[in-house]
């Protein structure tokens, strides 16, 4: 059974560019993006790291820790750091996961079971290690996206996301589509107007299930 939402994410003990990390402790009591690429020297994926590189501030900002995973080894990654960063136009200073043995691959569900690496290997062998996972404090996975290797990974997106994920989390609201910060939230059908006016005071009634409100803060 693959990785679901509110999952808690396997607690692997991983070798990285950084030295060996635990993932449970690694996160802490922060929240996490995890994202993985099929080869290392690769250019989407070039282009990928580097767009996670130029939102270092961002994801500090939100209290996020960013960790690559490739199926290439510490080496590798040491040395492609050199072209992500030059392409970005800044330090790479996440970790990159060593996962040559598909480890992380596989329980991540990104894999099946019985994946191997084959001598003289493309990325088209570990085309489905193309994935992003958003995980809470809580150590859960909160979201997962999974992208061709024919398209760049829209890390704007993965921000907007995170953005909606927290604002969720403790609030006790929902974002409606192309939420942005500062749009209005939805109240949950689950709340009703007393309690709605009483928690959020002034909502705007749409549909008797869809009710806006400010956002919280």
């Amino acid at each position: 059974m693959g990785l679901r939402i509110n999952d808690t994410i396997p607690n692997l003990t991983v070798d990285t560019d950084h030295g060996t990390i635990t993932l449970h402790d690694w996160i802490g009591d922060d929240w996490a993006i995890l994202f993985s690429h099929p080869k290392d020297f690769t250019p989407v994926c070039t282009t990928e790291f580097g767009a996670v590189a130029q939102l270092a501030n961002e994801w500090a900002a939100r209290g996020t820790k960013v960790i690559g995973v490739s199926v290439d080894g510490v080496e590798d990654h040491k040395k492609w750091k050199g072209d992500i960063e030059k392409v970005a136009g800044t330090t790479a200073g996440f970790p990159i996961i060593a996962d040559t043995g598909l480890e992380v691959s596989k329980a991540f569900d990104m894999l099946p079971a019985e994946a191997y690496l084959p001598d003289g290997r493309t990325p088209a062998d570990s085309a489905t290690v193309r994935s992003v996972f958003i995980i809470g404090p809580d150590k859960q996975l909160k979201l997962s996206m999974t992208y061709p290797m024919t398209v760049g990974r829209n890390f704007a997106e993965v921000l907007r996301a995170l953005d909606g994920l927290q604002m969720a989390t403790g609030n006790g609201v929902a974002t409606p589509a192309n939420w942005v910060p500062g749009d209005d939230v939805i109240i949950p059908p689950t709340v009703s107007n007393e309690d709605a006016k009483a928690k959020f005071g002034d909502f705007e009634t749409i549909l008797p299930y869809l009710r806006k409100t400010k956002a919280p803060g």
